[in-house]
């Protein structure tokens, strides 16, 4: 399976923030569309970070609430691992596990298309297995 067939059933919205936004703006945005992580983008489909709930907790311990005024590029990951909507759903399993990350910007020449979750990927294996298992069954009882 593909991350093209993960996006068919989830969707390619993806929520995106400027890098001169302020952290408070980021936090409205993550409330608001109820996710963990939003892409930063100046606006011409490149990607240039990702910032995430857990960013904004580790920056708030060590810097206190002053980073609410900072500009989401103080806090954003800039080194992002990205993936394609050809790319296998396994292999991008296996990075996110091997890596500890939990969302990947998809990107098709250097576009920014969708972002997928550890949970998108999860649920997605899990109704992969379900109709296997079905399958099977169905096979077995025939």
């Amino acid at each position: 399976m593909k991350i093209s067939d993960v996006l068919r059933n989830k969707g390619s919205d993806v929520v995106t923030i400027a890098p001169d936004d302020t952290v408070a703006t980021l936090i409205t945005l993550l409330a608001d569309h109820g996710i963990g992580a939003v892409v930063v983008s100046g606006g011409d489909g490149a990607v240039d970070g990702i910032v995430s709930e857990r960013d904004v907790v580790r920056r708030l311990h060590s810097a206190g609430p002053a980073v609410l005024d900072e500009p989401v590029s103080a806090i954003m990951t800039a080194d992002v691992h990205t993936c394609t909507t050809q790319d296998e759903v396994s292999d991008l399993a296996a990075r996110m596990t091997a890596r500890r990350i939990r969302h990947v910007p998809v990107v098709e020449e250097d576009t920014l298309v969708a972002i997928v979750s550890i949970g998108d990927v999860v649920k997605h294996r899990i109704r992969d297995l379900s109709a296997e298992r079905d399958h099977l069954e169905a096979y077995i009882t025939q």
